[in-house]
């Protein structure tokens, strides 16, 4: 089926079936990491994120997940339990189908907090896809034919630790490895000298300061790390800062990725009309969602520049959205999906498998395809709208 006529059969459905929400659920759902991860920004030892499932009268349930990583996104699980509340009272005994009208509806009540936005997306998108008896990937246009392989980051530590954990990686057979950076030049170059040492030069590396470097440092180091064979760097200066962004990309030997600069649309037609970076990193719980996800990526195309796929600290259940995107959009090129890999349980049924050296496999499922255990969310923290 065309995208096209698929468009106008969810149009169709939207026009005459008239599916009410009746009840969502909104839990804690906390999982200890098996390690704390550690960046320039902070340090986290646990993912606290927020479960949403929205029920209809017509049986079908849409469940999402987000992550309120505070040192990136500035929202917490304690502010994003309580705006969910409000969020779901919006949305009661409205049409889930309609979801164009719901999200503007958010959007309009919920100027900022794009985390718990995206939770709410995420479940919207998941009914919209049950409803039409489709993948969530085909709902969108996409086709589930891709290899999709994530890399494995490596915690800012001691240069001999992060080494260590490189090279175990490698070991256990990633294609790729992630680096935390951000400190300052001499330090930063000894990391990757020491990783370098450790894995040798055929697989690749990728960095990122997390906005711990100024201006001049960055260019500098970046010009230092050149002969390491970087893939590309994301966020090496303060997110606010697109112009020395954009100084920093005309004179870095390295492609320049922007992250924590590139929340929603806005920002990646402001980071792309002025040349500031050679990739966007879009991560759905700073991106507010897949819809705004799918604008982002539309701007990246039309601008000649290629994304990746990020992850907060998400379990499966988000990171199976976030590979429905994959699916849909051959633009996106680089794929940062691990933190599930760092969570020390797994609760979630179904969604997408880790496979041998870092592959991820998408199964046939009718809309999300994964869903979370229901004796795991009994232990957590909940309430009923």
């Amino acid at each position: 089926m065309s995208f096209t006529k698929l468009h106008r059969k969810i149009t169709s459905m939207q026009t005459y079936q008239n599916i009410k929400i009746t009840e969502i659920e909104i839990f804690k759902l906390n999982i200890p990491l098996k390690e704390p991860f550690i960046i320039s920004l902070g340090t986290i030892t646990n993912a606290n994120n927020i479960i949403v499932r929205i029920h209809t009268d017509s049986g079908i349930y849409g469940v999402g997940e987000c992550c309120p990583y505070v040192y990136i996104v500035g929202e917490t699980q304690e502010s994003e339990f309580e705006i969910a509340q409000k969020i779901a009272l919006l949305l009661k005994n409205k049409n889930p189908l309609q979801i164009e009208d719901r999200l503007t509806e958010i959007n309009r009540v919920v100027k900022f907090n794009p985390t718990i936005r995206s939770a709410f997306d995420m479940a919207l998108y998941d009914i919209l896809a049950k409803h039409a008896q489709l993948p969530l990937y085909a709902l969108l246009g996409g086709t589930n034919d891709r290899k999709i392989f994530t890399d494995m980051t490596v915690s800012l530590q001691e240069p001999d630790l992060m080494a260590a954990q490189a090279l175990r990686f490698k070991n256990q057979g990633f294609r790729s490895i992630k680096v935390k950076l951000g400190t300052n030049k001499k330090d930063d170059v000894a990391r990757v000298c020491a990783i370098r040492e450790a894995v040798g030069n055929e697989i690749p590396l990728r960095i990122d300061a997390n906005q711990g470097w100024d201006c001049i440092t960055a260019i500098a180091t970046l010009k230092a790390l050149e002969v390491f064979d970087i893939e590309h760097c994301e966020e090496p200066v303060p997110r606010w800062n697109n112009v020395d962004l954009a100084r920093v990309r005309s004179q870095s030997p390295i492609p320049i990725m922007a992250d924590e600069s590139l929340f929603d649309e806005h920002d990646a037609f402001r980071l792309a009309s002025i040349g500031a970076c050679d990739y966007f990193n879009i991560k759905l719980s700073k991106s507010g969602g897949i819809n705004n996800a799918l604008k982002i990526i539309a701007i990246a195309e039309a601008a000649g520049l290629k994304s990746q796929v990020g992850c907060m600290s998400e379990s499966r259940l988000a990171l199976t959205a976030l590979a429905h995107l994959v699916m849909a959009r051959k633009n996106i090129v680089h794929f940062d999906m691990d933190s599930a890999l760092m969570l020390s349980e797994d609760p979630i049924i179904g969604g997408i498998a880790y496979l041998k050296d870092g592959e991820i496999r998408l199964p046939e499922k009718i809309g999300l395809g994964a869903d979370i255990s229901e004796e795991y969310l009994n232990k957590m923290k909940k309430i009923i709208i």
